[in-house]
């Protein structure tokens, strides 16, 4: 009863102990007459042609050839745009918190976030309080300082001419001191007379000195009042400026990101008015890795794709020149137009930028293999009908197939059966071109 399960246990048996010892007979089998049991050979495509009636001599057939039938491909290059993809996100061109200057209390009715702003636009007016008292007070200040001027400069003509009148006298008493002395000498005049004429030159030196300290003092008069019109222009230019902080305005044309801030409220140095969004242009913000940003220039050309399904062109504006010490990546800007503001600030966009064109094939990604060491590429038939393994890059996917890098102008490639066969197999080639022929 148990005979069937013994004689088929025998059967497995004996099948595993052939395939273990005899696997590479088995491989070779295989590799000879795989494309047989899929295309057909010529025998079988004699044999399915209708039967001749009249028998006809056979010449002496010819030695089939030894190889793996495989079916090949001839490719040649293209130049196809590569392009650098990154995951980034979109950044207002430009982000400002309008804050106020000075305190007060708002007495301007408030704006609500999302209204567009112009440059220059009133966005919060502070109460100017006794701000308007001040610049009154600056302006009849330096009124004043300016009136002191005139008579201050009237006073230094004057010592001058005092100061040349005592010089006048010094050479008027000093000539009289000398004739003295001629005198004495001839016996005409006595020591009297000789001393009364040096005390007159002494005098006469003294009065010199008294009108220069007058005309010093004139001089530094004049300063002073020059220096009190520049200080009261100075407490004029403050109190103006004051009150020009009392006006927050928007420093460019935007959307407002928040509300302005509300009627009544009390504002100090510091306070936030309000935010201000310029979103045309946008920009899109991403990260290149270290090995991708030397294809990276700028005004490259690059599109991208936001999360909603929207596109948008624009060109590379900014490309830094120091790597992030976290991520090792360097920071990418790309500037877009958005005139009617529908793209916003930190929405998700897959972005591609435009590099130089480099050959490329276009094949199905079923050729691709890999070797033995797990590199990624495609087995060709060498000038020798040979197999030889290629190394390859992937560029692109896309519907029609995928954009190969790495090999040559023109080669051909193996599209069915590649993975039957090793790198010095000999191999027999189907072109698919000739195979089509044959079908029509």
């Amino acid at each position: 009863m148990r005979l069937i399960p013994i004689l088929t246990a025998l059967a497995v048996t004996a099948f595993l102990v052939l395939a273990v010892l005899q696997r590479d007979a088995l491989f070779r089998f295989a590799q000879e007459n795989h494309l047989a049991l899929v295309m057909g050979t010529p025998e079988d495509e004699g044999a399915e042609t209708e039967a001749d009636p009249a028998p006809v001599e056979e010449a002496p057939a010819a030695p089939a050839p030894q190889g793996v039938r495989v079916v090949a491909r001839t490719s040649q290059a293209e130049i196809v745009d590569t392009a650098v993809i990154l995951r980034g996100q979109t950044e207002a061109a430009r982000e400002v918190s309008a804050k106020a200057e000075t305190s007060g209390l708002v007495i301007s009715e408030p704006l609500r976030k999302g209204t567009f702003v112009t440059a220059g636009q009133l966005l919060c007016e502070l109460d100017p309080g006794t701000r308007g008292a001040a610049l009154d007070e600056a302006l009849a200040r330096l009124e004043e300082a300016e009136a002191r001027v005139p008579g201050i400069e009237a006073g230094v003509p004057e010592a001058e001419a005092r100061l040349q009148e005592a010089l006048a006298r010094v050479e008027e008493a000093e000539i009289n001191a000398r004739a003295a002395n001629a005198l004495k000498r001839d016996g005409f005049a006595t020591e009297t007379r000789v001393a009364a004429t040096l005390a007159a030159v002494r005098s006469a030196e003294a009065a010199v000195s008294a009108a220069r300290a007058g005309l010093e003092t004139a001089k530094s008069g004049l300063k002073g009042a020059q220096a009190q019109i520049r200080s009261a222009e100075a407490a004029v230019a403050v109190a103006r400026k004051e009150i020009d902080r009392l006006q927050v305005k928007a420093p460019f044309a935007g959307l407002l990101e928040t509300d302005v801030a509300e009627l009544g409220t009390l504002m100090q140095p510091g306070a936030l008015c309000a935010t201000i969004l310029q979103l045309d242009p946008i920009k899109l913000v991403a990260y290149v890795p270290e090995t991708e940003v030397a294809r990276v220039e700028l005004g490259a050309m690059a599109g991208a794709e936001l999360a909603e399904g929207s596109r948008v062109t624009g060109e590379v504006t900014f490309l830094s020149r120091s790597a992030d010490p976290t991520t090792r990546t360097f920071r990418v800007e790309i500037t877009a137009a958005n005139s009617e503001l529908k793209i916003r600030d930190g929405q998700t966009a897959e972005i591609a930028i435009s590099t130089a064109g480099v050959p490329a094939h276009l094949l199905p990604a079923s050729v691709l293999t890999l070797n033995d060491e797990g590199a990624l590429g495609i087995r060709s038939v060498t000038p020798e009908n040979t197999a030889q393994f290629l190394p390859v890059s992937l560029l692109r996917d896309t519907r029609e197939g995928v954009w190969l890098g790495g090999l040559p102008d023109k080669v051909e490639v193996i599209t069915l059966g590649q993975e039957y066969v090793e790198t010095g197999v000999k191999v027999i080639p189907t072109y698919e071109e000739a195979a089509s022929e044959i079908g029509q």
